[in-house]
């Protein structure tokens, strides 16, 4: 991080979508927070490299993941089921804060850890059943800067890119997921790792269901 020290701070930056809701914090766990969590959460959490299969071929997910919440709520994308870890103590000290910003609940949480510029995730959007029709996403970046990037789902001339930088938080909802694709593109840019929180609100019901179609 080796940058001047930024303080914690509650300001939102609204940014316009049509058909979207979303605010960015920038700065809402100060630089020594940031860092301190960034250390704790790449050293402690359980991070595993999935595998999917497409067209019958099997390849490694091009990042690390990890899924904590309550009650092993459990969580299916992209064709992979994970069952929720205990809450870590620096994740349920995160949780609180961002849970205080979005005026929102959350009870699960999808850990990323972009270890280079060749790790990514492709177009998609938060919409599996369990999350509800108008979700609200908190996204917590921490390490290096990357670029998220969003289109449109039916308007190809609507498109938007926002830099996530170290301590920020990104709220998105309403309908934004019903709406918006996302992504983090891979670069060939020599980058430092990063770490990814997605906190969302499963219901636990709709999830065990999914697990046994």
């Amino acid at each position: 991080m080796d940058k001047p020290e930024e303080h914690a701070s509650n300001a939102a930056e609204k940014i316009s979508l049509v058909d979207g809701e979303l605010a960015l914090y920038r700065h809402c766990f100060s630089t020594s927070q940031a860092d301190h969590y960034f250390a704790q959460l790449q050293e402690t959490l359980a991070w595993t490299q999935e595998k999917i299969t497409m067209y019958g071929k099997t390849h490694n997910v091009p990042r690390l993941s990890a899924w904590y919440g309550d009650e092993s709520i459990p969580y299916t994308y992209s064709g992979i089921t994970a069952y929720g870890l205990p809450w870590t103590e620096s994740l349920q000290a995160i949780k609180a804060r961002v849970e205080q910003l979005a005026m929102a609940r959350f009870n699960s949480v999808l850990a990323n850890l972009y270890r280079d510029g060749a790790d990514s995730v492709s177009w998609h959007a938060d919409d599996e059943k369990e999350l509800g029709s108008t979700p609200v996403i908190a996204s917590v970046s921490l390490g290096q800067e990357r670029i998220f990037q969003l289109k449109h789902k039916f308007d190809k001339t609507q498109k938007a890119n926002i830099l996530l930088p170290h301590g920020s938080v990104l709220i998105m909802r309403g309908a934004t997921q019903q709406h918006w694709l996302h992504q983090i593109a891979k670069s060939r840019r020599a980058m430092s790792p990063r770490i990814n929180l997605t906190f969302r609100l499963v219901n636990k019901r709709l999830a065990e269901a999914s697990v046994k179609r």
